[in-house]
This record gives C-alpha cells, sequence and structure tokens, in this order.
C-alpha cells in the first residue's frame, strides 16, 4: 500500500476497521491544527461527520504524507 507505512497497514487499519486511507488523507489536506512532535513527526486532526463529528488524529512521518498512525483522539478540544 503506497503512502502508508508497514504499521499502520498491518496493524492500525487491521484494529481500526473504521478507517480508511481516504478519510486520512481528508484531515491530512484539511486540518484544523497541525503539530510537529519532537521526533520530526507530524499530527494532523480534523473532525469527521461520518464518526458523529469526532475528532480524528493522523500522525504521518516527517515528510507530512506518509500515514503512520490514525485514531480518535477523545481528549481533542479545538
Amino acid at each position: 500500500m503506497e503512502g502508508v507505512t508497514d504499521y499502520f497497514a498491518n496493524e492500525i487499519l487491521r484494529k481500526r476497521s473504521y478507517l480508511t486511507v481516504d478519510i486520512c488523507r481528508r484531515v491530512i489536506q484539511n486540518p484544523i491544527k497541525k503539530e510537529i512532535q519532537s521526533d520530526g513527526r507530524i499530527r494532523f486532526w480534523g473532525r469527521i461527520k461520518e464518526f458523529g463529528d469526532k475528532y480524528l488524529r493522523v500522525v504521518t512521518l516527517e515528510d507530512g504524507f506518509t500515514i503512520h498512525n490514525a485514531f480518535i483522539d477523545r481528549n481533542f478540544k479545538p
């Protein structure tokens, strides 16, 4: 799978069947908030209507494109 880490493809998508690469890409392309972690990875947050207006956090590698992790962030406050 292109544009995702092996971890994302093999672990995250398997454990979180509600996620798709397309949903994650939407968050990356139009984030509510963006933050660079100390390790250089980038966090993106976006509101997802399909999930009842919950916030999804997507973590990419340093390139800002390759998806590494994604999950519903229950503690995020815009």
